[in-house]
Order: C-alpha cells, then structure tokens, then sequence
C-alpha cells in the first residue's frame, strides 16, 4: 500500500523516476550510436552519452534520497550538475574546434560553469536562511550571463559564424538552450532559498516550494540535456 500511494501521489518521486529512465535511454542510445558516427564527431556524441548517463546515475540515487527523507536532495543535485554542466560547456568547444577554437575557450567556459555552481550551492544550501544568499545568487548569476554572452556574442558565436552552416546552426540552437533551458536553475534558487531575491522570501510556503522547485528542476534536467545530446547527434549526421 505505501509503495502504490507512492507512485499515486508522490510526483517529485514520479518525475525523479521519469528522468532516470529518460536519460539513461538517451546515454544507451548515444553510446550505441558511436559505432555509426563520424570519427570527427565522435567525441561530442561520446559526452553526450556521458552527460546523460551520469544524470541517470545520480537521478536514481536522487529519487530514493527523496522517498526515504522527503527532503530536496540538494547535495546530490550539486554533485550532478558540477560534473554534467561543464561537460555541457566542453560540447561547445568540440564543435567550434575545426573552425579556429582555442583551448582557452574550454577553460573560460568550465570556469565561468564551476563558479555558477559552487556559489549556487553555497547560496543554496550553506546559507539559504540568510539574507547574504542573494549575494552568491548574483555571482552565480553573472557567471551564468558570461556563458551567455560567450555563446550568444563572444567567442563562440564568432568562431560558429566562420564554421559550417550545420555547425553555425546547432550552435545557434545550443545557445537557446542555454538562455532558456537554463533559466530553470536560477528560478528554483529564487524558489528555494528566502534570501533568493534581493534577501526577500517570496514563497509562504517554503515545502510546497521545494517540490515545486524539485519538479521543474526534474523536467527541465531531462529537456537539457537529452536536447543537448541531440542537437549534437543531429549535427554529426548533417556533417557525417
């Protein structure tokens, strides 16, 4: 009876189990496309798989987690995103790198990934009752526009504009990605933390917040990175 009131009405946990096997069918489905896959491709597909089948990984763990506290796991989430977003950023230079791109690039953008994520985390879960999170909310903040403006206007934009139309285009669209897709992560900082928004906590409900934040967090995750690895799939067969 606790498992079928579990799966009835538990839908954090529904969504948790849902992007478990959503990812891990994506990570089975780019590992066993590499053996058809352009050698010069290769490597972006191999990240995706990899991207996606250390989120499953950490989903799984994640969902039960959940059920066996009920709380948010926001550590584990951390953990998730510390590995798969840089690795999310390295796509970028992959596929800029036969148009000219620099190894500095990679740098910038696993850089500027890491430090969105530790201030994130500290503002999240080490100070999320303070007032002083907003303030690592807005460092993580400009580290996330500073992707951004590397993918919309900078260095990436620029070398994607030299590249191939396939290349010019998948760029294009891995930008929206990350100017939408992402846009997730700091709505559910705002969300989950009550110095989220210039220290002011704009949820009465601080529980219903965080499954709420863990729901959106769940489907955005899946959308992410499933649509990264096939903006990427999709390029190797235009360019085979």
């Amino acid at each position: 009876m606790e498992h079928m009131e579990v799966a009835a009405n538990n839908y954090v946990a529904f969504t948790f189990f849902i992007g478990t096997m959503a990812m891990m069918a994506a990570a089975v489905f780019f590992f066993f496309e590499l053996s058809n896959t352009s050698p010069k491709w290769r490597t972006s597909v191999l990240v995706s798989g990899l991207i996606t089948f250390i989120a499953a990984v950490h989903y799984y763990y994640m969902r039960g987690y959940n059920l066996e506290t009920g709380d948010s796991p926001t550590f584990f989430r951390y953990v998730d995103w510390i590995l798969t977003v840089p690795l999310m950023c390295v796509e970028f230079y992959l596929i800029t790198k036969k148009a000219g791109a620099k190894i500095t690039l990679l740098w910038k953008l696993i850089f500027a990934s890491l430090v969105m994520l530790i201030t994130g985390y500290v503002g999240e879960a080490i100070y999320p009752m303070e007032t002083q999170s907003w303030v690592w909310g807005a460092i993580s903040g400009l580290a996330y526009f500073y992707i951004v403006y590397l993918v919309w206007f900078g260095e990436v934009k620029s070398l994607a504009s030299t590249s191939s139309p396939a290349v010019n285009s998948a760029v294009k669209v891995l930008g929206w990605f990350v100017l939408v897709g992402w846009a997730i992560y700091p709505l559910g900082y705002i969300l989950g933390t009550k110095g989220g928004l210039f220290g002011m906590q704009i949820v009465a409900d601080p529980a219903a917040a965080s499954h709420a934040m863990d729901i959106v967090y769940n489907i955005g995750d899946a959308i992410n990175k499933i649509g990264f690895g096939l903006v990427i799939y999709a390029l190797s067969r235009k360019e085979a």
